[in-house]
C-alpha cells in the first residue's frame, strides 16, 4: 500500500508556522520601531527640531520638580500638627491613666475598710469563712510563695529595606493566654499579670499592638506572678507552654524567664459586675374541664396538645 496522500504532495516537506510564543522570543522587537531607527539612521532630524525639542524637555523637567517641591511642602507642614495632635493624646492618655490607678487606690481602700466592718459584724467563723472565698474568687488579697515568670519583647530589629519589624519578636496575648493556663494547670492558687489579679471571668487579649488584662493595658516586660504550692515551678517547667516559649525565646530574642519568689503579694480584683437571672413568667394554667373555645386539651384519639403548664399528656 502506498503512504503517499492523495494530493501527491510530500510530508516531509510540509512547512510549520511557530506559534506566538516562539515568535515573541525570537523577534522581541517590533518592527515598526526598527523601521523608524533606520529612518533616522538615514534622514537624522534637523538641528532646528533638536533645539525646539530642549525646551520642551526643560519645562516637563521643571514641572515636575515643582509638583515634587508642592508634595514635599505640604508634608512638612502637616507634620507637626500630627505631632501636636499625637502629643495630645499621649498626654490624655498619661493622665486618664494617673486619674484610672487614683480611684483605684481610692476603691481599695474602701474595700479594706468595708471588709474591717463586716469582719467585725459577722465574727470569727464566718469572717474567716468569708475570706477564704474572697481569695479563691481573686476578689481579696493574698499573700504567699510562689513563682515568677517574665516575659519581654525582643529588641527592635527592623528590616533595613522595608523599616517593618523583622520576625514575631514581641510578646503576643496568646503567650501570656498559654502561661496563665499553664500556671493554674500547675496548681496556681492566684495569678496577677504585671498587678492585675486574674479571675474567672478574666480577659486577655490585644487591641491593636496593646495588650488587654481585664480591658487594661499592659506593657513589656510583663510579669506573671503565682502563688501556689512548692511543686508548681517544676510542673509549669515541664508544661507544654514552658517549652514552647523557651523555643520561641530562642528563636525570636524574646526574654523569657523563671524563678522562685517569696512572700509574694497579689491585690484584689475590682468587685465584677454582678447579672442576675429572673424566671419568666408563666401562663396561668387554665380550668381543668372548662369546655372553653379554642381548647386543645387531648379528646379521646388523644391527637390534641396542651399548652398549660400541667399539660393534659404526658
Amino acid at each position: 500500500m502506498s503512504s503517499t496522500p492523495r494530493d501527491g504532495r510530500d510530508p516531509s516537506a510540509r512547512v510549520y508556522a511557530p506559534d506566538f510564543l516562539t515568535d515573541l522570543f525570537r523577534n522581541p522587537l517590533d518592527p515598526g520601531y526598527g523601521d523608524a531607527a533606520a529612518r533616522r539612521r538615514e534622514a537624522p532630524p534637523s538641528r532646528v527640531r533638536r533645539l525646539a525639542a530642549r525646551p520642551v524637555s526643560l519645562v516637563v523637567i521643571v514641572v515636575i520638580g515643582f509638583l515634587f517641591a508642592v508634595a514635599y511642602r505640604e508634608t512638612v507642614a502637616e507634620e507637626p500638627s500630627r505631632a501636636q495632635a499625637r502629643a495630645g493624646l499621649i498626654a490624655e492618655i498619661k493622665q486618664r491613666e494617673s486619674e484610672t490607678d487614683r480611684l483605684t487606690a481610692r476603691a481599695d481602700q474602701l474595700r479594706e475598710e468595708v471588709s474591717r466592718q463586716r469582719d467585725a459584724a459577722l465574727g470569727g467563723s464566718e469572717a474567716s469563712r468569708l475570706r477564704n472565698l474572697e481569695a479563691g474568687t481573686g476578689l481579696g488579697r493574698v499573700r504567699g510563695d510562689g513563682v515568677v515568670v517574665r516575659l519581654a519583647d525582643a529588641a527592635g530589629d527592623r528590616d533595613a529595606v522595608t523599616g517593618a519589624d523583622a520576625g514575631p519578636s514581641r510578646v503576643l496575648y496568646s503567650d501570656l493566654q498559654k502561661v496563665a493556663n499553664a500556671l493554674w494547670a500547675a496548681g496556681a492558687e492566684a495569678i496577677a499579670i504585671n498587678g492585675q489579679r486574674l479571675t474567672a471571668t478574666s480577659t486577655i487579649r490585644s487591641a491593636g499592638e496593646a495588650i488587654l488584662v481585664d480591658y487594661r493595658p499592659v506593657t513589656s516586660p510583663y510579669e506573671v506572678t503565682a502563688i501556689g504550692p512548692g511543686s508548681m515551678r517544676d510542673r509549669f517547667d515541664d508544661s507544654r507552654a514552658a517549652g514552647l516559649m523557651r523555643e520561641v525565646a530562642k528563636s525570636t530574642g524574646l526574654s523569657f524567664g523563671v524563678k522562685d519568689a517569696e512572700d509574694l503579694t497579689l491585690p484584689a480584683a475590682p468587685q465584677p459586675r454582678l447579672r442576675y437571672a429572673e424566671p419568666s413568667v408563666s401562663p396561668s394554667p387554665s380550668p381543668s374541664g372548662s369546655g372553653a373555645a379554642g381548647s386543645t386539651s387531648p379528646g379521646p384519639s388523644g391527637s390534641g396538645t396542651s399548652p398549660s403548664p400541667s399539660g393534659g399528656g404526658r
